[in-house]
């Protein structure tokens, strides 16, 4: 059995799918149909009338700022529009649980930010929200939970912290020197806590299993071997390292 927001969809499969809101990545759009046609369209198909309505599909236009564009051909809009639009159609019974497929795809960055401001609204207002995306960076940004899936088996789940520390419990540091990478790898091989370095057009990277303290202690041995260090920075671990870190690269 699966729960949706509490509800059965065995025992209760139509009150369970009136709880879930589905965007697809791509959708049909229809010949000469307008914006506020396609909603309405939508709106009726959901069961709303009257002035009921015209109030639900208002709201929906406010949220996703569609107002200028109501009586525009769907087919003459970005594809930054269409995804607005297909995201209102979404909202238009006020589902509970929000399931996006590959909301950002094809989109340009402003049209990006855009969409993640929306989604984060949605979050707000207390609504549980799945995405599935191959933008691991723009996922980052939103996510608090994330399951990473290869060949339709489970790789790891959960918040995006735990996920971080278990496949990186050791820090990641970044060192540019005007020494120079290949003498800074040298240097670096040398030093005890030190594993995995990589090294870098400008500078190299390395895995640090000592402590805050012992990071000092390195950076003064850096100073008086010489390396002239310029930056010593803390590498944040992203989803790209998790998802590289959990999957083997098998094609389904």
């Amino acid at each position: 059995d699966v729960l949706v927001d509490g509800v059965s969809v065995i025992e209760e499969p139509r009150a369970a799918r009136q709880r879930i809101g589905f965007m697809p990545d791509s959708y049909g759009a229809y010949a000469n149909t307008t914006v506020l046609d396609y909603l309405d369209f939508f709106a009726r198909a959901y069961g709303l009338r009257g002035a009921q309505r015209r109030q639900v599909i208002e709201r929906v236009i406010e949220f996703t700022t569609l107002g200028e564009l109501l009586e525009k051909h769907i087919d003459a809009l970005s594809k930054g529009m269409k995804q607005r639009l297909c995201l209102a159609k979404t909202l238009l019974h006020d589902p509970a649980v929000l399931i996006l497929d590959e909301p950002a795809a094809g989109l340009d960055p402003r049209a990006r930010v855009e969409l993640r401001e929306l989604v984060k609204a949605l979050a707000q207002m207390g609504k549980a929200i799945l995405l599935s995306s191959h933008i691991l960076t723009e996922l980052s940004e939103m996510c608090t939970s994330v399951t990473v899936i290869e060949r339709g088996k489970v790789r790891g789940s959960g918040t995006v912290a735990d996920i971080i520390k278990s496949v990186t419990p050791k820090m990641r540091l970044y060192l540019r020197a005007l020494a120079g990478p290949e003498h800074s790898e040298r240097v670096l091989l040398e030093r005890p806590h030190i594993a995995a370095v990589r090294r870098e057009p400008l500078g190299v990277s390395f895995d640090f299993e000592g402590t805050q303290e012992e990071v000092a202690v390195l950076l003064e041995a850096l100073v008086a071997a010489g390396l002239k260090p310029v930056e010593l920075t803390l590498r944040e671990t992203n989803l790209e390292d998790i998802f590289l870190s959990l999957t083997e690269g098998r094609v389904q």
